[in-house]
């Protein structure tokens, strides 16, 4: 038989070294054993854009924020209406969990260009679909740079100074996006498992709403 509800739509946000990863397995593994239908995926994406936007945040080649804020525009769009995207997986009944989504682009490009701009072309295009929940991963970001030291090759933003305007950056768009938007915020500076717990509270609430 056809599934004729639609899968739900969350987006995990955070700094580089908040546990994101960490979060999307368990929180993917507790569905699975539920019974949801559960499909990861991430941003940027494997498409040519995607690659082109890594190699930038990886140093490798030099854009200017406008340009990268307009590549993750692209990717994005792509990443919602490609044969396997995300309209086409929440369509046929898949909750999808993504790591980054537009918010990112809000914070990491806000700081270097006109927010505003990077909001509205993101939020008034027609293809780029709304998640039914945003958990944002609060960490302090002296305790981020303390998770990354161990990285072999940091990308462009890792850096305490950047992580800091950008932490700053979220939670200005946050307070833009608090009357349109269901986001959940949470104290991720905590044990694996407390925070685990808030994560799973959060998704059911979403997932409990028909």
């Amino acid at each position: 038989m056809p599934n004729n509800t639609r899968g739900k739509f969350i987006v995990f946000e955070g700094l580089d070294g908040s546990g994101k990863g960490t979060q999307i397995s368990l929180l993917s593994k507790f569905l699975n054993e539920k019974g949801i239908s559960i499909y990861e995926t991430a941003e940027p994406t494997q498409s040519a854009t995607g690659g082109l936007i890594r190699d930038t945040l990886a140093g490798y080649q030099k854009r200017t924020a406008y340009e990268l804020a307009a590549l993750f525009l692209t990717d994005r769009i792509f990443h919602n209406t490609s044969a396997n995207g995300i309209k086409h997986l929440l369509d046929s009944g898949v909750t999808v969990i993504c790591d980054r989504y537009y918010y990112s682009s809000f914070a990491y490009q806000g700081i270097d260009t006109d927010l505003k701009w990077v909001m509205d072309m993101n939020l008034n295009c027609p293809e780029i679909l709304k998640p039914d929940l945003c958990i944002f991963l609060d960490v302090p970001t002296e305790q981020c740079d303390e998770r990354m030291g161990s990285r072999q090759n940091r990308e462009i933003f890792e850096n305490v100074d950047t992580l800091n305007k950008i932490r700053k950056k979220f939670f200005e768009v946050f307070d833009l996006l608090e009357n349109s938007e269901n986001i959940s915020i949470i104290n991720a500076s905590r044990s694996i498992d407390d925070v685990n717990r808030d994560v799973v509270s959060s998704a059911m609430e979403i997932l409990n709403k028909q």
